[in-house]
């Protein structure tokens, strides 16, 4: 009898003990992540508003603002900024408007001198085992972009 009630106390004390230690790292996950998307975020508004600058566009303020980025990247790339409205439409109006925001930014990368398919790094994470990378590879590219005088 003492021995269940000592195994039932430790089985006790060992999840006690576990609890805390899980929601420590599902708190530290979230810090890393979070502070990952805020670099990510701030990293990108500066290289776009940087890219807008360049190509004297009147508003590049609007790189800060997250929604209103990809109106402004469709104008620099010569679309209407009336299809990001696009985003409204569940899975075909998401796809479409990402092929849209694709091509301007191809179209972008042009006027900035660089060649156009260098834009098309975010599709490399759609292909199984290569993920990331290519979102890593378009941050570089990105940068070289907003940043690098030809």
């Amino acid at each position: 009898m003492e021995a269940e009630i000592t195994e039932q106390f430790a089985g006790f004390a060992e999840a006690m003990l576990s609890a805390p230690i899980a929601a420590t790292i599902v708190a530290l996950g979230f810090l890393i992540f979070s502070l990952l998307f805020f670099a990510y975020y701030i990293y990108t508004s500066f290289a776009w508003m940087d890219i807008a600058k360049k190509l004297k566009y009147k508003h590049s303020w609007l790189a800060w603002i997250p929604i209103v980025r990809w109106a402004m990247i469709l104008q620099l790339g010569k679309f209407h900024w009336a299809f990001i409205f696009l985003a409204l439409i569940p899975v075909l109006g998401w796809v479409g408007l990402w092929i849209l925001l694709i091509i301007a930014t191809w179209r972008i990368f042009e006027k900035r001198k660089y060649p156009g398919w260098l834009s098309l790094a975010p599709v490399l994470g759609l292909i199984p085992k290569v993920g990331g990378l290519g979102q890593i590879a378009f941050l570089i590219i990105l940068g070289f972009v907003a940043w690098k005088e030809h």
